[in-house]
């Protein structure tokens, strides 16, 4: 595993941000710095990022936005594909298979996450926009919450809107200033919860819901409206 491609792929990419988006971004101080003394974290810094996944661009908006260097969890589909497989191992990502209970990636995550590093969940489990989100559903997968209680990594709740506005070629021109918001939440400890990943995930889904209220307010005070998220929900 290594950073070398992954910065430069930020390196790379951010300026396209800059040209292209008007992005309203709140919540980056609570990102841990990779610290051992840092309470708010677990080992050396490490956390989980708990993101809502309404499109596959959400991915490259958290590598331009997110401080840290973050590792991701994709679904193994992408990886059958040996080009796909090559560029997002080189992100330091690594595959999730959902058809079972995959033990080697929960051991991957917590390997990581002891080498202080951060790791971004999609705890929705697929691209979920609209009704389908946790944001009308109220519902997520069990499992981050027990991740978090056995590496004593924080989970940090993340709400990301419009980013499927990247769909349309046009979003990516210079001048469109294209909007979309990133929002991410105060650490949810596990050592508050006393060994209930249940109440854990409970909490994280109630934070979700408050931090989309907050980043559509804040998106349309920016920009006068909330852009809506596209109600298509695919894999990725």
């Amino acid at each position: 595993m290594s950073d070398a491609f992954y910065r430069f792929v930020r390196f790379a990419g951010k300026p396209i941000f800059r040209l292209t988006a008007r992005p309203v971004i709140i919540g980056l101080e609570n990102i841990p710095a990779l610290s051992p003394a840092n309470p708010t974290s677990g080992p050396a810094g490490s956390c989980l990022i708990a993101s809502t996944h309404e499109s596959p661009y959400d991915i490259v908006i958290l590598i331009a936005h997110t401080p840290r260097l973050i590792d991701f969890i994709s679904i193994v589909e992408i990886f059958r594909n040996p080009l796909f497989a090559w560029f997002y191992g080189s992100l330091n990502a690594f595959p999730l298979d959902r058809s079972r209970p995959d033990a080697g990636a929960v051991r991957t995550i917590l390997t990581r996450l002891g080498a202080g590093r951060v790791v971004t969940m999609f705890p929705e489990g697929r691209l979920r926009s609209g009704p389908d989100s946790v944001i009308h559903t109220r519902k997520i997968r069990p499992g981050i919450g027990r991740i978090s209680m056995l590496s004593q990594a924080s989970i940090i709740p993340c709400v990301i809107i419009n980013s499927s506005v990247y769909r349309r070629p046009l979003s990516w021109l210079p001048l469109f200033r294209t909007r979309y918001g990133v929002i991410y939440g105060q650490p949810l400890r596990p050592d508050t919860f006393n060994d209930r990943p249940a109440d854990m995930e409970q909490a994280l889904v109630d934070s979700l819901l408050s931090l989309h209220a907050h980043l559509s307010a804040a998106m349309k005070q920016a920009h006068g409206t909330a852009p809506t998220p596209t109600s298509d929900a695919r894999d990725s």
